[in-house]
């Protein structure tokens, strides 16, 4: 069953997907919490050490490494300030990253860094590193490269992206990753939200959102830049927004609705 584990300074974290309804977390009231390396911070609203699961924000300080890692399921990364850098290149401002099973790397901060980050799996370390407690369901183990020829990452300008029309009046949708061939039948996606807007649908998977700005009504809770909103499964949702907002979703089903929001 679900539950919510209270860790020290006031934030709490679901160990897995709340059993129904929308929650909504404003993180900016959340404190950052040390991880076992310094340097680098999370602010976890979602966190299971067994199945690798997270949502929320991860800090790295200036000139801070991940660790070398490798990937046991899809990790996507939305870069808020700053950026990272591996062998492959640099993940830049507003680019998301995007990590799938066997992507392996090390990824440094050179300035100071702050993601929005959900991990759908394990991550494997050398036995020999230490694990740095940055990534959820970390775990010691023995592991190369699968494929040196594909790039550890994705990296997505997000804003760059053809914007599509979803059926509902004044919401246009970004395709950002549909995880096709993952195992999974996900999507991730920015949505743009026009003033005046309301919509209903009710979720067909867990389903995510992070306002990235402006502000909307979530039934009767409101959600401004900087929160997260929790959907479980088949709770029936209605969004409002009177003066517009910029949303990324993460989707694990198709949402049911007079339109196509997700793009399933």
């Amino acid at each position: 069953m679900p539950t919510v584990t209270t860790l020290p300074h006031r934030i709490a974290v679901w160990n897995c997907p709340p059993p129904s309804g929308v929650h909504v977390v404003d993180m900016s009231e959340q404190p950052w919490l040390e991880t076992a390396k310094p340097g680098l911070w999370t602010k976890p609203l979602r966190e299971n050490q067994t199945t690798g699961d997270f949502l929320g924000l991860v800090r790295f300080d200036p000139f801070v490494r991940s660790g070398l890692h490798q990937h046991q399921g899809v990790a996507t990364s939305f870069v808020l300030t700053g950026g990272l850098s591996d062998y492959f290149g640099s993940l830049d401002l507003h680019q998301m990253g995007i990590n799938v099973r066997g992507s392996t790397h090390d990824a440094i901060a050179y300035q100071n860094t702050v993601l929005v980050s959900r991990l759908e799996g394990l991550v494997t370390y050398p036995r020999s590193a230490q694990i740095s407690g940055v990534h959820a369901g970390s775990v010691h183990g023995e592991f190369v490269n699968p494929d040196p020829d594909v790039p550890p990452e994705l990296n997505i300008s997000v804003d760059s992206l053809t914007h599509e029309a979803t059926g509902i009046f004044g919401a246009s949708r970004q395709i950002i990753f549909d995880y096709a061939g993952t195992g999974s039948d996900h999507r991730l996606l920015q949505l743009t939200l026009r003033p005046h807007i309301a919509f209903e649908f009710e979720a067909g998977g867990l389903t995510d959102f992070w306002v990235r700005g402006g502000e909307i009504q979530v039934n009767d809770q409101t959600a401004h830049a900087n929160c997260f909103v929790m959907c479980a499964a088949g709770a029936k949702i209605r969004v409002a927004s009177p003066f517009g907002a910029l949303l990324l979703v993460w989707a694990n089903g198709p949402e049911r609705s007079s339109g196509n929001l997700f793009g399933f």
